[in-house]
């Protein structure tokens, strides 16, 4: 056995049982328990009606920080100081291009420099991006990077550079692929991001190393 396949063995012991095969009945078992998940429900509420009823647009800065501020403290983003990312998201002018669903948005939202240095914000502008638009801007996360590199080594459902999964456009296509592959048509991108989410979380514990 190689080095490398001896890693991949004691990776996958890390998994909390085995993962169920992507289906229908699989995603909706995962909709209908995303209801029931008080705290997270609730802050989802409560960014959907901040960002599309209250504040909608991004042409204030006072609107923009209210809205970093709130995704940094419930995301747990680490994003030390808002007011440059704010301030920074102000000066591209994004309503028409999230409306349209510009997939280049997030490479320009994630770049900021802070005192000299460029900060990367991947994750966060996936979620600013999707919290206007949750539609067409799937959310980047963690748990969702390691059920699609499971799912690719077990099943081969697309082949893709784990680098991919940090270029924005590529990975709303491996997502789309993912959907494609396992028959989930029925079902809209935010849907396949939470269920993958909560797989993720259930069974990929943070030591898990795909």
């Amino acid at each position: 056995m190689t080095n490398t396949q001896s890693l991949l063995d004691a990776n996958l012991e890390n998994i909390n049982g085995p993962v169920p095969e992507p289906s229908s009945l699989e995603v909706k078992k995962y909709l209908k328990s995303w209801d029931k998940l008080e705290k997270y429900k609730l802050q989802e509420d409560a960014l959907d009606k901040l960002f599309l009823e209250l504040v909608p647009k991004n042409e204030d800065i006072s609107d923009i920080l209210l809205k970093v501020a709130t995704l940094n403290d419930f995301y747990s983003t680490n994003i030390f100081s808002v007011h440059p990312l704010a301030k920074h998201i102000l000066s591209l002018k994004i309503d028409e291009r999230l409306r349209q669903g510009d997939l280049t948005l997030v490479k320009d939202i994630q770049k900021v420099n802070y005192r000299g240095v460029t900060k990367n914000f991947y994750s966060f502008a996936t979620k600013y991006c999707s919290h206007h638009n949750p539609i067409e801007y799937p959310i980047y996360d963690s748990y969702v990077e390691k059920v699609l590199k499971y799912f690719r080594k077990k099943d081969k459902f697309v082949d893709f550079k784990n680098a991919d999964l940090k270029d924005y456009q590529q990975f709303k296509q491996i997502l789309l692929n993912f959907r494609s592959y396992y028959g989930l048509e029925e079902f809209n991108i935010k849907e396949i991001d939470q269920y993958l989410w909560q797989l993720g979380k259930e069974y990929f514990p943070k030591k898990y190393k795909p």
